[in-house]
């Protein structure tokens, strides 16, 4: 059932990653080798033709994925052909699900995995959805459970707890139809917050219990790690865009207004620095009327803190529903670009009760495999994009790099995801084919 790999036109160690989102389609090439991934290239154009994360204007979308892959192309001198694209948005659903198989020989090989998961992943799923992902988040080797890697052990039952994710048909369909309209053929489909997982977490914050809070332009994803699984995803439908339109409404400006004076002026109230919030200073607007006026800089502030608490208000039920469920978490990990307003950070420290971090692509600390940031060492990224903005497409690009890397065990997190993942099979083979 595992959807078979085609044969990359990119070039040997070339991926690129392609993060369709609310606001903007970024385009980003790696290379990768054995110091890590280099990144070749990085390109982001506006977007407008998705709403909540998912597709209402096809040929639009497909327009901005032209404008941004031609821009990397124009770059490096390189065509591209292959990508892997993230997905997110309210359609997507998750559930966990349990699966055994006996052991045919004396220990336990890659084979037994992948049937352990495949039986697991053999569930009812209504004839609107596919499977995206089927990640593992517990393997059981004769009543002995908490076993992350089996192979190799002895034993004769195999059991597996699994994390199914799943998406509605249509909005991947319409995803895919753009990718293919752009010129494009799509090797893989991740889920966002996994992507930026990959790119922001280290194996420590997997182990300890973490939460990653992926806030976009339509919806913000959430990701829940523990023992170095993934354990609960959830997407709530508030994202950069609702404050954006709050100060589009609150000041009476345009949207693209608003979304300047958010970038440049926003602070979450009180929780911001005293020089954002209570500097008397007038800023400049421009009215929906074409007239520029000048309004207190604290007024801004005072528009985004009701909804930054709403927002993290619905963060803190998801983590609590996690911890009664008997998992703690050790912090929280906010990316995507709403993560940068000033004084977010702060006011989800207030209101979580739990460390917080801003998670970037690369980071100056190391994780306990002398890694830095995350999964592998990322080199070649410029200041600029070095940002929680580019967290999901750098993401894409150490999944789909993640048979290339070497010492990367066989449930390693893009391992799982490029062997063992039961997904997409000979409907998506159709699709492509359209």
């Amino acid at each position: 059932m595992t959807m078979e790999r085609r044969k990359r036109t990119n070039g040997s160690n070339i991926i690129v990653g392609l993060d369709v989102g609310t606001t903007k389609i970024c385009a980003i090439m790696g290379e990768a080798g054995e110091a890590g991934i280099g990144v070749l290239a990085v390109s982001s154009h506006p977007s407008s033709g998705l709403k909540k994360g998912v597709v209402i204007d096809i040929e639009v979308t497909a327009n901005s994925i032209k404008k941004s892959v031609a821009d990397i192309e124009e770059e490096t001198g390189s065509s591209v052909r292959e990508v892997y694209v993230g997905i997110a948005g309210s359609h997507i659903k998750s559930f966990s699900s349990y699966g055994a198989v006996g052991i045919k020989g004396k220990e336990v090989t890659h084979d037994d995995v992948e049937r352990a998961i495949e039986s697991a992943s053999a569930v009812y799923v209504p004839l609107d959805r596919e499977i995206l992902h089927v990640l593992p988040t517990d393997f059981i080797l004769d009543g002995q459970d908490g076993i992350k890697d089996p192979v190799g052990m002895a034993g004769v039952r195999l059991e597996v707890k699994v994390y199914i994710v799943t998406g509605a048909v249509t909005s991947v369909q319409n995803l895919l139809k753009c990718c293919e309209r752009a010129g494009l053929e799509v090797v893989d489909i991740v889920l966002q917050p996994l992507a930026s997982a990959e790119a922001t977490l280290t194996s420590y914050e997997r182990d300890m219990g973490v939460v990653l809070v992926d806030i976009g332009g339509g919806t913000t994803d959430i990701a829940l790690y523990k023992d170095g699984w993934l354990r609960h995803t959830a997407v709530l439908g508030v994202g950069g865009n609702h404050f954006t339109n709050d100060i589009s409404v609150g000041l009476r400006v345009p949207f693209p207004e608003a979304e300047r004076i958010k970038k440049k002026f926003g602070a979450a109230a009180s929780y911001a620095s005293s020089t954002d919030t209570n500097d008397t200073t007038d800023v400049d607007v421009v009215a929906i009327d074409g007239q520029v006026r000048s309004i207190p800089r604290k007024y801004i502030s005072e528009i985004l803190q009701p909804r930054s608490e709403e927002l993290l208000d619905l963060i803190r039920q998801e983590i609590q529903a996690f911890q009664g469920g008997g998992f703690a978490v050790s912090g929280v990990i906010l990316t995507g670009g709403s993560s940068m307003l000033s004084g977010f950070d702060r006011m989800a420290e207030a209101i979580l009760s739990l460390p917080v971090r801003i998670g970037y692509p690369v980071r100056a600390d190391h994780d306990d495999r002398g890694r830095s940031g995350a999964a592998v060492t990322i080199q070649g990224m410029k200041g600029e994009f070095n940002s929680p903005i580019y967290a999901t497409g750098i993401g894409l690009v150490i999944y789909g790099a993640g048979s290339f890397l070497p010492d990367e065990g066989f449930m390693s997190s893009s391992n799982v995801f490029n062997r063992v993942v039961a997904k997409m099979a000979g409907w998506f083979k159709k699709i492509v084919g359209k």
